[in-house]
This record gives C-alpha cells, structure tokens and sequence, in this order.
C-alpha cells in the first residue's frame, strides 16, 4: 500500500520542533539521526554535525512525521504556506487536544468548530511556522 509521509526542512532547530511534536502526539521517535553519525558531508561544521540529520516520528495509523535540519551548504529551508498537514482523529476530543498541543505559541487561522462539510475542525500554524489542519468528520446518517 502506498503512503504519504510529510518530511520537513528546519534551519537548526528540528530537535526542538519534533521534540514538541513528541509531547504532543505522546509517542516516540522511531529513528533519530545526526549528521555526526555519517560519513561528513561537503562543508559541515562542528556545530552542523550535532544537528539532525533524519528523525522519523510515528504518529496515527502508519502515518509518520519526519524531518531534518538543512546544513548551510545547501542553503536556507523555506517555510512557505503551500502546503498544511492534515491529521484525521477519531473524536472531537482528539481535535480539541491535538490543536491545543500544536497551536501552542503559534497562529490560529480558523478556530475549532461544527463546519458546513460536516466535520469538527481547525486550522492553524504552529510556533516553527508548520501549518496544520485538524478534523473529525462526523459519521454520515
């Protein structure tokens, strides 16, 4: 079966941010790398080399969370507003908890709430400028 795993760009602080996921979605990496544990690559600095190079985050029914810092020889990660991830829970309570953890210093773009597709969802992004959609869609009578 073919999946979708949405794998994000950070500049120095992706140990931060999927540390933040990790409290949030309460599970634990699956597989942390930094670019000390390989070979060095063209231009890495000391400081470079403490950083991650691959972390895999195992969130819902096989969906997985991964990311990576980007070392300054291939320039700077561009944080941009062309893409969300959307997470589909199984309660409003998951919504209500979910979008709490993540929106947690971050930007509401629409509030959680009853909308016409007959969902519970919100929209936002998070501190590290990541955008999220939550929903519940509720069963269809």
């Amino acid at each position: 079966m073919t999946s979708i795993n949405p794998y994000l760009g950070f500049k120095d602080n992706c140990e931060e941010a999927f540390n933040f996921y990790k409290s949030v979605f309460g599970c634990e990496f699956s597989m942390l790398v930094r670019f000390k544990d390989m070979p060095s690559g063209p231009g890495m600095t000391k400081a470079e080399e403490q950083k991650i190079m691959h972390v895999s985050l195992p969130i819902g029914k096989g969906s997985i969370l991964m990311g990576s810092d980007w070392p300054s020889h291939m320039g700077n990660p561009v944080i941009g507003n062309n893409f969300s991830i959307s997470i589909n829970t199984e309660s409003e309570k998951e919504v209500d908890r979910l979008f709490k953890g993540l929106s947690a210093g971050g930007k509401i773009t629409m509030p959680v709430g009853k909308v016409s597709w007959g969902s519970y969802f919100g929209m936002f992004s998070d501190k590290f400028g990541i955008n999220w959609m939550v929903s519940y869609d509720y069963p269809k009578k």
